[in-house]
């Protein structure tokens, strides 16, 4: 590396973090929000009715873009206990945490729950694209989901 280089590096290094703390002052004093923002404190949201495709009572609430459409979303749900969901894929990868309540999940075409993992409050895990999976909510359960839309849940069909 050249003097120049690192000179420059010095100089300039701090730069970003600079511009940073400038830009959220500024926000932060006219009282505007950048486009693009979502901030949704807890217990606000609205809750509707999930698709069919999940277990009846489970409810959903949408955080960010659309579930249905293509691109990136967020969104909730909250299952009662003892709902369970039968061996489903989807078509790209779902990403899971666990925010209250207990869930077990398991791979394959047919539910073992010998076989199942436990997840409770603060766990996470991934679905990886097309894997064959299936769910037990043992207690009311809410979960956040991030994937990417259009979010489909296929049931595997038992032979």
């Amino acid at each position: 590396m050249s003097n120049h280089w690192l000179a420059r590096r010095r100089r300039y290094g701090a730069l970003p973090a600079v511009l940073l703390a400038i830009t959220a002052g500024v926000f932060a004093q006219t009282g505007t929000l950048p486009p693009g923002t979502i901030q949704i404190p807890g217990g606000t949201g609205t809750w509707g009715s999930a698709p069919p495709s999940l277990p009846a009572g489970t409810r959903m609430m949408v955080l960010e873009g659309n579930p249905a459409a293509k691109g990136m979303f967020t969104m909730r749900l909250r299952a009662p206990a003892g709902a369970r969901l039968q061996a489903h894929w989807h078509p790209e990868a779902e990403r899971v945490t666990i925010l209250s309540g207990r869930a077990r999940v398991g791979f394959g075409d047919v539910a073992d729950e010998a076989s199942m993992a436990t997840f409770g409050p603060g766990s996470f895990y991934v679905n990886p694209p097309r894997s064959h999976h299936y769910v037990w909510i043992v207690e009311e359960t809410e979960m956040q989901l991030t994937g990417v839309g259009p979010w489909e849940v296929h049931m595997v069909a038992v032979r």
